[in-house]
């Protein structure tokens, strides 16, 4: 059985400047405009190319989602918009990877923190304190239908030195 990757993906840098809007709403700022490309860049770069992205409802996800998305030659159209990824636990993001079609090789969730913290812990033999705004988790799996037993193979965001 060939191996399947997880690509999950916490949501670039986020504005505060309308406190007005609802959480769901608020966009990228600056530099969440400028890192989410730089990220699609690298996983491009490294030929992680998603064949299914998934990503929550918020603004801030789809721009994160669509931008990366762009980088990687991934159709912005054929982003999934999951609802349950908004606010979502780690059950609720594992349950969205084993639905995934087992045709899918790899995979991109986008969502938000804590769960993607919560998730690098459940996958990493070592502690990890905060997944970064736009930061990116490679996880690797056998199968989707048993995503808790992923490995983690990499852990890039935008602050690190590209390899």
């Amino acid at each position: 059985m060939t191996a399947r990757i997880l690509l999950l993906v916490r949501h670039a840098k986020s504005s505060w400047k309308h406190p007005e809007l609802d959480d769901i709403d608020r966009p990228l700022n600056k530099r969440g405009r400028r890192d989410a490309p730089e990220m699609g860049r690298r996983l491009s770069h490294r030929k992680l190319i998603p064949d299914l992205v998934l990503c929550s409802p918020a603004v801030r996800t789809k721009a994160t989602a669509e931008a990366i998305a762009a980088e990687v030659g991934y159709s912005a159209d054929q982003i999934v918009i999951n609802d349950d990824l908004y606010a979502a636990s780690e059950q609720e993001v594992l349950d969205a990877v084993a639905s995934t079609d087992d045709r899918v090789r790899t995979l991109m969730v986008v969502t938000h923190n804590p769960v993607i913290t919560d998730l690098a812990n459940r996958f990493s033999p070592t502690p990890i304190d905060n997944v970064p705004t736009c930061g990116v988790l490679t996880v690797t799996l056998e199968s989707w239908t048993r995503p808790e037993l992923g490995v983690l193979a990499d852990f890039d965001y935008p602050k690190r030195e590209p390899c």
